[in-house]
């Protein structure tokens, strides 16, 4: 990884300004397929509903979460970005926003982990009072080293299923500084964001990092929540050989139903040509897989942190590692079989590939820039917890999409309003 020697400054901390008109056009092409999230902008520079608030941002640094940059911008935010990944990081999108938009930037792709958190905390330097996060990484900085910051801040949102399992953590603790809308949790985050662009970026990053052939390969996905849902469909699609593992009964047996085999990880292990972790817990492929795994397997994980595939139980099995190709490395085990790992364990849609479509994460980034006004002009009703975004922001996202689309519904009538509203009409 990228040692970066040079201290940010209070204009971000970038790879290349040189980059930026190239950031520029990345942006402007993501804006095409972003039309929910180009509404909420052009009516916050209208309304200016964050005039004169901090916003301290750790995100993906992307051309959609720079979309979303822009729309806080537009609507009076003092903001800085921060990467919440150190791979997750296009070096022109950040030479854009400092350069061309004036937004301060602490990101670099490939950044060492000094440099990661140097760079979180130059983002919350000028003492946010909101924050956005992706993995809840600022929160923690806040909570921990930074807790002279935390009575200047009024809310925050949090974007991945990790994060909120870490946010609900520091809750049921009694820790919790402020309240947070876990926009994770809304339908139309859930639903698209990780069922669709997590299966679809997820595939991408494999097969650009590999340029394997999926069909025929036994792929197997630990996890089935909604991104597992997403990533086991999508190789299907490509006449992958599904195989799922998981934990949680429920959705085990909605993994059967669906059409999947289901085993435990160790009997997967045996006949796995691919594994891709997503499940937001820690050691899920462990030494006892890697011994059963033959050689050649492939790992990948799409969970948000370098956790899921246990590489210091690899590394210790290991006589011999080089690298392939680009995010392709290659581990020889003691006893000559060689696996390989994918994107350092990181997140492979991101880190080999360019993160999800803009069109799914047109309505996550309108869900956060919602709940950020939300936050503002309710946070003084709100207690230090974490909360579910409010139905009637959900259910807006969904009718801007719809309509972004050329796709219109029905409405109820008068009577059916009624009839849902009353105990009293039943069998005629």
């Amino acid at each position: 990884m990228t040692t970066v020697q040079n201290a940010p400054g209070a204009a971000g901390h970038i790879a290349d300004p040189g980059l930026a008109l190239q950031g520029v056009r990345r942006i402007e092409w993501a804006a095409r397929e972003m039309p929910v999230l180009a509404q909420i902008r052009e009516r916050f520079a209208k309304e200016r509903p964050f005039e004169g608030v901090r916003m301290a941002a750790c995100l993906h640094i992307t051309s959609e979460t720079a979309n979303l940059a822009l729309a806080l911008h537009d609507g009076g935010a003092d903001l800085r970005l921060a990467a919440s990944n150190p791979l997750s990081t296009q070096d022109e999108v950040a030479a854009a926003l400092v350069a061309e938009y004036g937004i301060p930037t602490f990101a670099i792709k490939g950044e060492d982990s000094a440099t990661y958190y140097q760079h979180l905390n130059s983002a919350a330097d000028h003492g946010p009072q909101l924050t956005m996060d992706d993995g809840a990484d600022m929160v923690a900085l806040l909570h921990r080293e930074r807790r002279d910051l935390l009575a200047g801040v009024i809310g925050g949102t949090e974007e991945t299923t990790t994060g909120v399992v870490r946010l609900r953590a520091l809750a049921a603790e009694g820790k919790l500084g402020y309240p947070i809308v876990a926009v994770n949790e809304a339908d139309t985050k859930h639903m698209f964001d990780n069922r669709y662009g997590t299966g679809q970026s997820t595939i991408d990053g494999i097969t650009r990092a590999t340029n394997i052939l999926l069909a025929g390969k036994n792929l197997v996905v630990c996890g089935y929540g909604w991104c597992g849902k997403g990533v086991a469909s999508r190789a299907r699609g490509l006449g992958a050989q599904v195989i799922v593992t998981e934990v949680q009964p429920l959705r085990a047996l909605e993994a059967v139903m669906d059409g999947f085999r289901v085993m435990p990880i160790l009997d997967a292990a045996l006949i796995g040509d691919i594994f891709v972790t997503v499940t937001g817990d820690i050691n899920v492929i462990d030494a006892p897989s890697f011994e059963a795994m033959k050689t050649g397997a492939v790992l990948a994980n799409s969970g948000h942190f370098d956790a899921e595939i246990n590489l210091k139980a690899l590394e210790g099995m290991t006589e011999a590692r080089r690298p392939l190709r680009p995010f392709v490395e290659e581990f020889t085990l003691q006893d000559g079989r060689k696996l390989v790992v994918l994107a350092e364990g990181r997140l492979i849609n991101l880190g080999a590939a360019e993160g999800h479509p803009a069109s799914v994460m047109d309505m996550s980034f309108a869900n956060q820039a919602l709940c950020s006004e939300y936050l503002v002009a309710q946070h003084a009703s709100l207690k230090p917890d974490v909360y579910n975004v409010p139905r009637d922001i959900d259910d807006e996202v969904a009718r801007l999409k719809l309509a972004a689309m050329g796709v219109a519904i029905d409405t109820l009538t008068e009577e059916q309003h009624r009839y849902l509203n009353s105990w009293e009409l039943g069998t005629q």
